[in-house]
């Protein structure tokens, strides 16, 4: 027994608990984050591709106008 009545480290041990599960917790959402993140990226990607696919239907004269204007619109929602 030391000078402060406690055995060592073991006085101090909460503040290691604490530090470990504050840190478990703000590594979860910084996971959740970046998995939402990605998610939505990938997403609008694939919106841009499409559009640009649309778009050089549109330019080869594949379809007309009134069909591109409902597929972007489609594509927009």
């Amino acid at each position: 027994m030391d000078w402060t009545g406690s055995h060592g480290w073991m006085g101090i041990g909460w503040i290691f608990m604490l530090l470990f599960w504050g840190l478990l917790i703000i590594g979860l959402f910084a996971i959740i984050r970046w998995l939402s993140t990605s998610a939505r990226q990938s997403h609008r990607d694939a919106e841009k591709r499409a559009l640009e696919t649309l778009k050089d239907r549109y330019a080869r004269g594949e379809i007309d106008r009134e069909e591109y204007e409902q597929k972007r619109r489609d594509i927009d929602r």
